[in-house]
């Protein structure tokens, strides 16, 4: 099974690399980019075959190690 997991900084904490993304973005002439943020995407292959054991070990993942839950939000997509 596999499984997708977005993580990206909450709103509100500084978010220092969009910035200067967004900063070289305007410098090459892509002047409608008002925000960026950054984030991290991550591809897991799991054994699990139960798609609610498998969202619940993802879900355990980010909050001990994945994600820095204190800054960071985490979204988990569960496919075949």
């Amino acid at each position: 099974m596999k499984a997708t997991v977005h993580v990206t900084l909450k709103p509100g904490v500084l978010d220092p690399q969009g910035q200067a993304i967004g900063h070289a973005l305007s410098g090459l002439g892509f002047a409608g980019v008002t925000s960026v943020r950054m984030g991290k995407f991550l591809e897991l292959d799991l054994a699990e075959t139960d798609r609610a054991k498998a969202e619940a070990q993802v879900k355990a993942m980010c909050e001990k190690l994945l994600a820095n839950t204190v800054i960071e939000s985490y979204r988990v997509e569960i496919g075949s």
